[in-house]
């Protein structure tokens, strides 16, 4: 039965491939024939229009391809009629996006056709033993082979057989024709990809320059505040103890005693700032044990899942750490959730985060400061994050980050 599924879903396949060339092709036509309207100052609107669909239509076609998902290579469109025009006619992906559609057109109804014909061969083949009995002389050959008898009728049931091989391989391999087509002309070219990860590799920098400005300012912050006016105070009282022991004892001793609780103060204050630059459990522990510890402190019970044969890198285990301790504090805060469960694990060369909660949903990056500081932390590394926060929840968030084998 699984062959069977298996067939059914590659003439599926094909025929929903038949379906979007169709209106592909049409698109295309369409796109043609208001770029030639426009020329003559009329039909830009329906231009930009046509254009939309068309690359609609083709991001639906690049989803279809299994494997690695096959990115649109688009510029960004902005601005009003004309600046949207004036890109999409700047932009080598509209003239590949047309290419493809009249080779998809060429190729994708001549294999529905192929791969019908064929299993349509094969039910008529297996069929011809009972054809012949019921009605001779009702077909008088088979693929060259004449029906003028029973035996004949059995052999071609044989024949019928053999040709049902082909049918069922012929639309996986027209399928991975097709997937190839649209790798090859609807995927970001190198020149463009390379143009992007500049792009992203630029805007990533300027990031982590103003994460690493702002990280500054924080702990400057906080020593002036903290640990700073303490020992400045500290250090004041111990001048007024000095000149009140001679004469004043007992408040020397007083001040003495004041002085040494505000360095118990500020000792927790520095401890507090260094646990902010790199907490020492990870440095003790592991990324393993500093996640354990949030648990223990969370404010609402968290189901650990870690597997990490092996110590990260530095940088990653803080990156990490910060963002589990991060979204544990989102989910007691903001989500209204019982509990917690965070997953963590290393497959290959990629380290994958999931933590989600049962709270009420609705977290959006745009709407506050938490998810997009994620975002831009992991972005150093090359992280992808992915947030799912139906309203009613539950919210997700899936991290992925590279790291050396």
């Amino acid at each position: 039965m699984s062959g069977v599924r298996r067939a059914w879903r590659d003439l599926h396949q094909l025929a929903v491939g038949a379906g979007l060339a169709g209106a592909g092709i049409g698109l295309a036509l369409a796109t043609l024939l208001t770029a030639g309207l426009s020329l003559l100052g009329v039909g830009l609107p329906l231009l930009d229009r046509t254009l939309a669909g068309t690359r609609t239509l083709l991001d639906r076609q690049r989803r279809r391809v299994p494997g690695p998902p096959v990115r649109s290579p688009y510029r960004p469109v902005t601005g009003g009629l004309a600046a949207r025009l004036r890109t999409a006619a700047g932009d080598p992906a509209t003239y590949r996006d047309l290419a493809f559609l009249f080779a998809h057109f060429c190729l994708a109804p001549v294999a529905v056709v192929l791969a019908v014909g064929l299993w349509l061969g094969v039910a008529q083949g297996l069929a011809l033993p009972l054809i012949h009995t019921v009605a001779p002389g009702a077909i008088d050959n088979f693929l060259g082979l004449p029906i003028d008898s029973l035996r004949n009728a059995a052999l071609a049931v044989v024949l019928a057989l053999l040709v049902g091989v082909g049918a069922y391989w012929l639309p996986r391999g027209l399928l991975h024709l097709e997937h190839r087509l649209t790798r090859a002309l609807l995927a970001p070219t190198a020149r463009a990809a390379l143009a992007e990860r500049v792009e992203e590799l630029a805007d990533t920098r300027a990031q982590t320059v103003d994460a690493q400005a702002a990280e500054l300012r924080r702990i400057e912050r906080d020593l002036h505040d903290g640990a700073q006016a303490r020992l400045v105070a500290m250090a004041m009282n111990l001048g007024l103890a000095e000149e009140l022991l001679a004469r004043d004892p007992e408040a020397a001793r007083g001040l003495v005693t004041e002085a040494r609780s505000a360095a118990g103060t500020a000792l927790s204050e520095l401890r507090d700032v260094v646990r902010g630059i790199h907490p020492p459990v990870l440095a003790d522990r592991g990324l393993a044990g500093g996640v354990a510890a949030l648990a223990l402190g969370a404010a609402l019970p968290v189901d650990l899942d870690v597997d990490l044969p092996e110590r990260l890198a530095p940088p990653l285990e803080s990156a990490l750490y910060f963002t589990v301790a991060e979204l544990i504090t989102n989910a007691a805060r903001h989500s209204g959730a019982a509990r917690v469960a965070v997953r963590l694990r290393r497959v290959d060369g990629t380290v994958r985060l999931t933590v989600s909660d049962d709270g009420r949903g609705g977290a959006d990056p745009a709407r506050g400061t938490g998810l997009a500081g994620i975002r831009r932390r992991l972005a150093v590394f090359d992280g992808r994050v992915r947030i799912s926060s139906p309203d009613g929840g539950p919210t997700v968030v899936y991290v992925e980050l590279p790291c050396a084998s």
